[in-house]
């Protein structure tokens, strides 16, 4: 739609934008249900890195490092040095968040050491993803501009692994957030109260998750609905 001077991007507004306020609106909470457990020590004292290192042993676990790494809520596991990075407020903090968080990343250790399906699909198409989210616009584009309409769908196609890849990531995601909270009930790391907040940690973590495949999904329909046909908005 073309309005003084400028194209106004209907879909862009329809589609994309409340998708993205409620993004927001889900890493506003993550960050303040994380803040607010963060404050809130566990009764046995267990810091984040102790949480992983329990989850390790139960699973029998041996060849995997526990290191801190700095940054706010940047935990991850590394799974090809096998490593388990903790943050500034998981690694040494004896609360319910960092005991949830440290859980979550050590029961990704788990997945890898017993072969779990879904996030061997995932390590799988993650190269034709990684491909694909950085030659798809430049390809629409190119489409557009040569008005080469198959171009302008191997444009979109490639972008939709985007939303192929965090689909897959979801389910890998909830089993690390389910295989955590099941350690922490079967080892006694956190009472049953200070489970409940741990729990509602991951939740809005794996959320953000959910947010992000809807962005994916949401601007996939964007570029059919507008560039599909190779017509001009």
């Amino acid at each position: 739609m073309y309005f003084g001077g400028f194209y106004f991007d209907i879909y862009y507004f329809i589609l994309v934008v409340p998708v993205l306020i409620v993004s927001l609106i889900i890493q506003s909470k993550l960050n303040s249900t994380f803040k607010k457990y963060s404050k809130t020590g566990n009764m046995r004292n267990i810091t984040g890195a102790q949480a992983a290192d329990m989850v390790l042993r139960y699973y029998n676990i041996q060849d995997v490092r526990i290191e801190h790494i700095n940054g706010n809520l940047t935990d991850c596991y590394d799974p090809i040095n096998k490593v388990i990075k903790l943050s500034d407020a998981v690694y040494n903090n004896p609360s319910i968040a960092a005991v949830g968080v440290a859980c979550h990343e050590a029961g990704h250790a788990a997945q890898y050491a017993e072969k779990y399906v879904p996030i061997k699909i995932r390590n799988s198409i993650l190269p034709v993803c990684n491909l694909g989210s950085k030659l798809s616009i430049p390809l629409l584009l190119l489409g557009l501009f040569l008005a080469f309409e198959p171009l302008i769908w191997v444009g979109i196609g490639f972008f939709a692994f985007t939303a192929i890849f965090q689909f897959i990531t979801l389910p890998v995601e909830f089993n690390a957030s389910n295989r955590a909270i099941n350690v922490i009930e079967s080892t006694g790391i956190l009472s049953y109260e200070e489970k409940q907040g741990a729990s509602k940690v991951l939740k809005m973590a794996a959320m953000t998750y959910v947010a992000s495949l809807a962005m994916s999904l949401a601007q996939l329909l964007r570029l059919i609905l507008r560039f599909g046909g190779n017509r001009r908005r």
